[in-house]
Order: structure tokens, then sequence, then C-alpha cells
């Protein structure tokens, strides 16, 4: 049976999760942020950090590697505190390494401050170099000490300030969870790209990336954190304070491929979305076949969706290796390519004489589904059929997903008749922008859609451009 090798290279990546935890009856926060970061490990696989606070002295302990490799027992125990924050990182911005893991933790004029972000910042570049103009030193190629150094900067009175002014300089996407000797702070961008929830537990409060991480450590969901909006959660409880926020344009493929299923993120249910897209795309991109199978797991949801509305049975045709390591931290594309680092088998009895409908997410540079397909074939397939169930990618991203430049996006350099040829499909079809837009419920207002319509919600400079490419 042909062996995929490294799956995961052909789709986008989030950048990263973030956790923030704030209960004054429980000193080991960091066992419970250790499960959040677990239930967002989707959203980084590449370094993990946990930031603890006890009786305001901030202590942090980072690593390469998941988060089951970076902590055990012996250094939970060691990370005492009643606040703490935690971060799960995949670079798309800033070299790969344990100095530019998360979170940051950074010593000023008024204490100690500790910062993990989700997101991308567009003018990074030109607010370090105003920076380091200035006489400022960073020690790291990432933009969250860039946010840390301007929260730093702006401190005049409290810290609440000094983060409004910031959010005022910065321009991208940023979720953002702060630690202070007293508070914990979660911040989310004007336009809302990024999600942030806040939930309860016991006495305390988490902020979270997703709905799936309050859950994993039994805390109550309240409600999403407002585009622009501060949170403040100290011994008086929760406060809030609302920025101007920009138009609201949070990342579409969060409900796509990023967000776990079993995550609602702006009140929406990210299966129930993925289910809708499939049956959007069964009546959009209809065809004869006797059964329909997804390419696991972002796919499978929209699979189902296919099959209850076309009719078509639905089965398990692909089986996916869940035990992996660390895959694409490797030093070299060499490297990832020619070691077994994750695997789709056909299950052949599902498959064979069969005219099989796939179902994908998506598809970036059509190299995974050209192999996929082949694999079905060698398996017996006597048709494959390619559903895709979000539109055509034509843009690149600059917001903290990490896409290919333009010119390596298959969607963007070939027309769909020949992308079919390409990836050695019988019949390739994507859900229209409409369909993706009435499988959510919108009218197309608040969404980013930037890598399908090169929309973006924020302006792109020459150097963003550059930057954002040359850093990957």
């Amino acid at each position: 049976m042909e062996n995929l090798s490294f799956y995961n290279d052909d789709k986008l990546h989030e950048e990263c999760g973030v956790i923030g935890i704030y209960e004054k009856n429980n000193i080991n926060t960091a066992n419970l942020a250790y499960f959040g970061l677990i239930a967002l490990q989707h959203r980084g696989q590449e370094s993990a950090g946990i930031a603890v606070n006890n009786d305001g002295i901030i202590t942090c302990y980072k690593e390469m590697g998941l988060v089951s490799e970076v902590f055990d027992n012996q250094i939970l125990n060691l990370l005492k505190g009643d606040m703490c924050i935690g971060h799960v990182r995949y670079s798309t911005m800033g070299e790969s390494f344990v100095t530019n893991a998360q979170p940051l933790v950074v010593k000023y004029k008024n204490g100690t401050i500790a910062l993990a972000h989700n997101g991308n910042l567009v003018n990074a570049q030109a607010l370090r170099r105003e920076m380091e103009d200035q006489g400022m030193i960073f020690t790291t190629s990432i933009d969250s000490e860039v946010i840390a150094s301007l929260i730093a900067k702006n401190y005049t009175s409290n810290i609440e300030e000094a983060i409004s002014k910031t959010m005022d300089k910065i321009k991208g996407a940023y979720a953002l969870t702060i630690m202070t000797n007293e508070k914990l702070i979660g911040v989310r961008d004007k336009h809302g790209m990024r999600p942030l929830v806040l939930g309860r537990l016991g006495n305390g409060y988490v902020l979270a990336s997703e709905t799936c991480a309050l859950d994993t450590i039994g805390a109550e969901f309240i409600r999403d954190i407002n585009p622009g909006e501060i949170v403040i959660i100290d011994e008086n409880g929760v406060k809030s304070i609302q920025t101007k926020p920009e138009e609201k344009a949070l990342c579409i493929f969060e409900y796509i491929y990023f967000a776990r299923p079993d995550s609602v993120i702006d009140g929406l249910g990210v299966y129930g979305a993925r289910h809708s897209a499939g049956r959007m795309l069964a009546k959009e991109q209809p065809v004869e076949a006797d059964a329909v199978i997804s390419v696991p797991d972002s796919g499978t949801a929209a699979a189902i969706g296919y099959s209850l509305e076309s009719g078509i049975p639905y089965t398990v045709g692909l089986i996916k290796n869940r035990y992996i390591g660390r895959t694409f931290i490797q030093p070299s594309q060499e490297i990832r390519e020619t070691g077994v680092t994750l695997k789709l088998n056909p299950l052949k009895e599902e498959i064979e004489g069969k005219r099989i409908v796939m179902v994908d997410d998506s598809i970036v540079r059509g190299t995974t589904s050209m192999k996929i397909v082949q694999a079905l074939r060698a398996a017996g397939a006597k048709e494959v059929h390619v559903r895709v169930s979000s539109p055509v990618i034509l843009h690149s991203c600059y917001f903290g997903i990490d896409t290919p430049r333009r010119d390596e996006l298959v969607g963007a350099t070939t027309i769909i008749e020949k992308i079919k040829e390409k990836i050695g499909a019988d019949s390739l079809g994507y859900l229209s922008h409409n369909g993706l837009m009435q499988s959510i419920g919108s009218c197309g207002k608040g969404f980013c859609t930037a890598c399908f319509s090169g929309k973006y919600p924020v302006d792109i400079t020459e150097e963003g451009d550059k930057h954002a490419f040359e850093r990957r």
C-alpha cells in the first residue's frame, strides 16, 4: 500500500494557540494550562511554553516540541502559580529556534510582563526599525517581541493604557494573552481576525484560542472576546475596555481547516459549518459515484455532508497514522520528505472497484492531492472524483497563516481543468465563494477571505510582503 509521506506539508498551517488562566485558589494552574495546550496542539506543533505567576514572580519554561514532549510532571511541579499563560507555536514568522518560542517574558521599568501571541503583524519590521533607531535591543526575530516592547515603551500610568496605545500602532492579526505581576489580560485585534474566548473556571477565569480548550479543562464558556477588546482579569473580577474596532474580518479558514471541529467560534460551531459546506458542495458539484470518502481529519465533516446531500454512501477510505512526532521542524525539506513522518493509507476493501468521491478541505500546491489520487487508483478505485469544500486559493496570507508565494499556489497559476489533470482526477470541483458564505450563514461580511478574493482587510506594503516571505 502506498505510503503518503509528509501530508501536512501541503496544507495551510495556523501559527499559534494561546491560553491564560487566573484561579486564585489553585497554585497549579500550569497543570491546567498543560491540558489546555494539548487541546490546542493542532494550532502549532513546533514549540510549547508556559509562564506562571507565583506571588508576583513570573517564571517561564518553553522548549521545542509537542506539549507532551516539552512538559513532564517534574517540570510542571516546578511551575507553581495561581496565574499563567501558555502557547503552542508553528512558525510562520521568525526562525525555528527556542529563542523564538513563547511566552515571551520581558522585564521593564514597571515590573515584568509575559506575552503569548497568535497572529502576525504586517508593519512589524517598520516598528522594529523605528525602535532600534531609538536604541532598543531585540533578542528574537518574532513580531511578538515588537508588541511586548511597545507595551513597555507606552507604559505611563497603567498597563491598560499602554496596551490601547500599542493597538493603535500595530497592524495585522493578533490574539494575545498577557500576564503582569497582578493581572491576566486578553486582547483581540480590531478586525477580530484571530479567535479568543473567555471562560469561567471555579472562582477564576480562562482565556483561550478555542472553546475546545475550555471544555478540556472543565471551564464554562462565557463569551467570545470582541474585536478590539481588552479584557482585564484580576482580584476584582473581569473588566472590559472596548477600543474602536474596524470592520470585522475573522479568518474564514478557522471554519474550513484550522479550528478543531468541536470548537465554537463567534457563535458558530465549526463542525456544523464544515458539514453545511459539504452539503452545499454536493449541490454545486454533483457526480455519479459509489462512495464518498474524506481526506482525514479536516475533510471528514464536509464529506459526511456531501454524502447526506447526494445520497452517496459515506465510508472510511483513508486511514491516518496519528502517532506522529515533530514532522516539520526537521532542518531541511529533503530530510522532511525522506523521513517517515505521516501516512495516509487507502482501505482497499472500501475502494476497490468503486467510483470514489474524495472530499478535502482545500488544495494548496496540489502535490498531496496527486499522491492520494494515485494511491486510491493503486488500491483499485475505478474512478476518483475530487471535491474541495472551499473555493480556489488564489492569494497568499500575511496574517499568521503559512501560505506559499502566489506563484506556488496551484489555483493561482493553473486553470481548474489543468489542476484536474495534474492531480490525476477524473473530475475536480470546488465550492464557490457564495456557497461557502451560505454554509456559514453569511452574506459575505464579517470574514477575511483574502486567500480567495485578494481583498485584504489591512493594506499590505511592499516591505511587509518581502519580510513575510523572507521569514518563511
